[in-house]
């Protein structure tokens, strides 16, 4: 049998992709690339917005088109945050939430055995506790996500994450420890730490983001990055913790979302416009040359003209090395759809094209200071003799080589830029 996986969303979504790979792999299951003809395919959906359903369902209509005998899986955040919505999808032959990973191979035999659609969406317990799982591999990867929180209890006016996800639930420092030193074992030689609200990480078990670094630093991992998170983490301790362990890499993704008060107040976002830049500039100070990228929403329910442009200000004040823009999308079930002042579509699209062109010059201008530098790149992909990687800060670098250097870290020569990445040689 042959399976097939389709991953929508964050890099949580890929880490769990890769549990569920694991655990087809076990049962005989001959793991193929998405493009190709599998007997079963996997969708691991993603629910943030509106256009992640779409592409949900787009995925699975042409999946059943191309190949009508095989079994179509829904699984993940899509079922999990509206089962009776994913119950509207024909295409569906199998639909389970976010907590039947481990029954993957479970529900597959179920229904290849009655001819049925199974539906398995499983509700939260508040006193949920962290899935022991731990990843060995990732297909077609370097670089190696690790899960190590999931939940979310901020409840942003406009996410249905919290529904998706539950609680705060967090990994404990030995299994970090154990499961990076397991990668590094399998010739990883970066960590990239995530979580649904990594922030909240060990809220629930009286541990802390740092706990969960210098366990992951204590491993044979030669680098660690961390997911997102959110300014409020950003505390003289936390950047004592960051400089002392020299693995970690200089790169930050703190979560603006508007850079005008007033829209992170209706946002429910618990921090202000002065608290980020406090976390920005502490970072800067502390850490030379580190990249700060972020993720813009605008055209939010009541975003005024003037709101729009305190956004772009700020944005523009804060020079991102690189920023995810998107115009909001309704939410049904969140506080924020029911909103007054929605904003007309044409002008959110208006508001994205020019907050995307001046983050676009900050990217520029980002890239453009790695000239003349030498930086240690990992290499990942490869297309034509060019292959692509990933400097500490997270600047892609192109190198034109005939030589393999897929999954190594080399020294490199930054020679120049384009609009997408860094271009350099390889001493």
């Amino acid at each position: 049998m042959k399976a097939a996986f389709y991953t929508l969303g964050c890099k949580v979504n890929q880490y769990e992709t890769q549990i569920m790979e694991q655990r087809l792999k076990e049962a005989g299951y001959e793991i193929v690339p998405p493009d190709g003809f599998a007997d079963v395919y996997i969708i691991n959906s993603c629910t943030v917005t509106a256009e992640s359903d779409r592409k949900t369902r787009q995925i699975l209509r042409r999946l059943k088109a191309g190949n009508p005998k095989a079994l179509a899986v829904l699984s993940g955040c899509f079922p999990q945050s509206s089962v009776e919505r994913a119950k509207t999808i024909p295409e569906a032959d199998i639909i389970a939430g976010t907590r039947e990973r481990a029954d993957i191979c479970r529900l597959i035999k179920e229904a290849l055995e009655t001819g049925e659609r199974v539906v398995s969406v499983s509700p939260f317990d508040k006193k949920e506790e962290y899935e022991p799982v731990r990843a060995e591999g990732f297909y077609g990867h370097t670089r190696a996500f690790v899960k190590i929180e999931d939940g979310c209890e901020s409840y942003c006016s406009y996410c249905v994450i919290p529904y998706a996800r539950g609680p705060v639930r967090s990994k404990l420092t030995d299994a970090i420890r154990d499961e990076i030193s397991g990668l590094a074992s399998n010739g990883f030689k970066e960590a990239v730490l995530v979580g649904i609200n990594l922030s909240s990480y060990g809220k629930d078990c009286g541990l802390t983001l740092e706990d969960a670094l210098r366990a992951a630093c204590d491993t044979g991992i030669e680098r660690v990055r961390l997911g997102s998170l959110e300014p409020n983490i950003i505390t003289p301790s936390f950047i004592d913790c960051v400089v002392s362990l020299k693995k970690v890499c200089p790169h930050f993704h703190l979560a603006l979302q508007s850079g005008c008060d007033a829209t992170l107040h209706r946002m429910n976002r618990r921090y202000t416009t002065g608290r980020f830049r406090e976390a920005v500039l502490s970072l800067r100070e502390a850490i030379p040359g580190c990249a700060i990228t972020t993720d813009i929403i605008v055209g939010f329910p009541g975003e005024t003209d003037e709101d729009f442009e305190k956004s772009l200000t700020f944005a523009r004040e804060m020079s991102f090395s690189q920023a995810h823009v998107f115009p909001y999308s309704k939410r049904a079930g969140t506080k924020a759809a029911a909103m007054p002042e929605q904003v007309a579509k044409t002008e959110k699209a208006r508001r994205s094209r020019l907050m995307i062109e001046t983050c676009a010059e900050s990217r520029r201008l980002f890239l453009q200071s790695h000239v003349g530098k030498t930086i240690p790149v990992l290499f990942e992909t490869a297309s034509d003799r060019v292959f692509d990687g990933f400097a500490p800060d997270y600047a892609p670098v192109k190198v034109k080589t005939d030589d393999d250097l897929k999954g190594k870290i080399k020294d490199t020569i930054i020679t120049g830029c384009d609009s997408d990445a860094c271009l350099g040689s390889v001493n």
